[in-house]
């Protein structure tokens, strides 16, 4: 059944407000029809309806003077009726209000919308979300083109025409993407999540929802000829620093590879003077010095790029080499590309100046300020903390043995199993990833192999347990599998979502399994991605055969709990 909302706009009435409402629901459950019921009184509002009850469309029961332009009931049916009709006969109400809607074939209902999905390493989450839109614009009967901003680009560009034509633009992103060409255009941002899970009603609320972006381009939206709070559609920190993340991968992917080619060729000891010249030492000095020299400044650049757009990259860029330079490492990268990105952004927003110079705010001004603040800021306040900070971390790492490995295999382990590619992945991935810098390696082995478990072990558990398992979930064994060889966790996600009480603790288990193994066993990893095809890389991986047992274990133990666990599929 459809979705069934009512508001019942009683004022100073609210005996027959609240008479009225109860009325509805009785005769509702009766239909067994579900309805949620907002009776406004002059006292205040009972049981208020939110617009995320709503966002996913249905019909509107407006009882009285009801406001039916408001933001919440967008895109909803609306149908009227006063509180009289409803004492009187609440049935002949609810059958109006159940009825189905005609069709209108006076305008057509298809919408053409395009949209760009990106997520902060632009492999999996970038792709699911697309394929979930062009399928739900399908079954809505509405155009769609997508256009994906992936690990190796952009793919599918839309075109201007492409824009121009739009009825609306979705952005279904959890990193920062340009929308200055969307200028003049109804613009929703949302992440990738709402789109993989849902994409019907993250379309629908798209349609009801989405904003003009003002041709600044400034994540200013205006709706409806209202202004609208910005802070909805903008990023919160969380975005801000995968956007950071997704920018700084290349560098060290880059880096990594070069580094393990070189020890490959000349030894471990290429990098001496005594090698100078070799094609082993001057590929340690690419991806050590050149690469690796970068990835604090990027991750500081782009965090602020989110923030503040072109104007905070320099500023964010300059003090990532400052974080560098004092020993801050990627914990000085986080803070300085904060302090840059919001400092810029409150000096665009407060400096006003007159219009004959107004444009030298984006190229001089704003860069200049906020180098100043961020490069004084972390020089003679944060810089040093936090230098002592990372300091404490890398000693700690460095002396781990024992029980103390474990733990911290154990936690990065689950932390990679619990949400398959959502924050608690993210936060353990970007903590790996940021250690990289300082030339700690172990918690990314650790944490590849806990992201490499989940998908594994659900593709052995559909040959080993089938009967626990749906046609479908067993003949996507080898997709599933396939994409576990390749750390992208979020091949095990169709799976959790269907049983997520079972299938999430025991991917946990396994991958706590396989982080702790690989920590113990001091496993270094110097890349950040690229699963079992980045293993025969010479010294790209230490202990290998230790690494192997880590993955098998953690895909093994997990398999055999899925197995316990889940129920014979009737």
């Amino acid at each position: 059944m459809s979705p069934l909302f009512a508001c019942v706009a009683a004022q100073d009435r609210t005996v027959a407000g609240v008479l009225a409402a109860e009325a509805l629901r009785l005769a509702a459950a009766k239909r067994q029809q579900a309805i949620d019921i907002e009776v406004v009184t002059a006292e205040g509002v009972l049981n208020p309806l939110t617009r995320t009850q709503t966002a996913a469309g249905g019909t509107l029961l407006a009882v009285g003077p009801v406001n039916a332009a408001d933001p919440r009931f967008a895109g909803l049916r609306v149908v009227s009726a006063s509180i009289e009709e409803v004492l009187a006969n609440v049935n002949t109400v609810l059958d109006h209000a159940l009825a189905p809607t005609p069709p209108d074939k006076s305008r057509s209902t298809t919408a053409r919308i395009v949209a760009v999905t990106s997520c902060p390493t632009g492999i999996a989450h970038t792709f699911m979300a697309a394929e979930a839109i062009e399928q739900a614009a399908k079954a809505l009967g509405h155009l769609v083109k997508v256009e994906t901003q992936g690990s190796v680009g952009s793919q599918n560009t839309l075109t201007d025409d492409d824009i121009a034509q739009a009825d609306v633009v979705l952005i279904s992103a959890d990193r920062q993407v340009d929308l200055s060409r969307f200028a003049g255009k109804r613009v929703l941002q949302a992440s990738t999540k709402p789109a993989i899970q849902d994409g019907q009603a993250l379309i629908r609320r798209a349609l009801a929802e989405a904003q003009v972006l003002s041709p600044a381009g400034d994540a200013s939206f205006e709706a409806s000829g209202k202004r609208e709070k910005a802070a909805v559609l903008r990023a919160g920190p969380y975005k801000h620093l995968m956007t950071g993340v997704s920018f700084m991968l290349p560098f060290i992917t880059a880096g990594g590879l070069l580094i393990a080619l070189s020890f490959a060729l000349g030894g471990i000891y290429v990098f001496k003077p005594e090698h100078a010249g070799t094609l082993g030492y001057e590929l340690f000095q690419i991806g050590a010095k050149a690469a690796f020299a970068l990835i604090v400044p990027a991750l500081s650049g782009y965090i602020a790029y989110s923030i503040a757009d072109r104007p905070g990259i320099a500023p964010g860029m300059i003090g990532g080499m400052i974080a560098s330079s004092i020993g801050a490492g990627f914990l000085g990268g986080i803070v300085s590309g904060f302090i840059a990105g919001y400092g810029t952004d409150w000096f665009n927003k407060h400096l006003k100046l007159n219009r004959h110079v107004e444009g030298l705010k984006p190229v001089l001004i704003l860069p200049l300020l906020g180098t100043l603040l961020t490069g004084l800021l972390m020089i003679y306040v944060v810089g040093t903390p936090v230098a002592h900070a990372l300091a404490w971390l890398t000693d700690w790492l460095k002396s781990m043995q024992g029980a103390s490995a474990i733990l911290l295999g154990l936690m990065l382990g689950a932390m990679m199993a619990f949400d398959m590619g959502g924050p608690v992945n993210k936060a353990a991935y970007t903590f790996a990833t940021g250690l990289l810098a300082s030339q700690i390696f172990t918690p990314m082995a650790a944490v590849m192999a806990a992201g490499m478990t989940p998908p594994l072990a659900l593709a052995l558990a559909t040959r080993v347990f089938p009967s626990r398992f749906t046609l479908d979930e067993r003949e996507a064994w080898g997709a599933t599998g396939l994409l576990g060889l390749s750390f992208i966790t979020e091949g095990a996600i169709p799976y959790a979502a269907r049983d997520p009480l079972r299938v999430i603790p025991a991917n946990m288990i396994g991958s706590a399994v396989a982080g702790a193994i690989s920590m113990v066993a001091a496993v270094q990893l110097r890349v950040p991605h690229g699963g079992v095809f980045v293993l025969p890389i010479p010294n790209a991986v230490s202990h290998l055969g230790m690494y192997v047992i880590a993955i098998v274990a953690g895909t093994v133990v997990s398999a055999v709990l899925l197995g316990l666990l889940k129920k014979p599929v009737a």
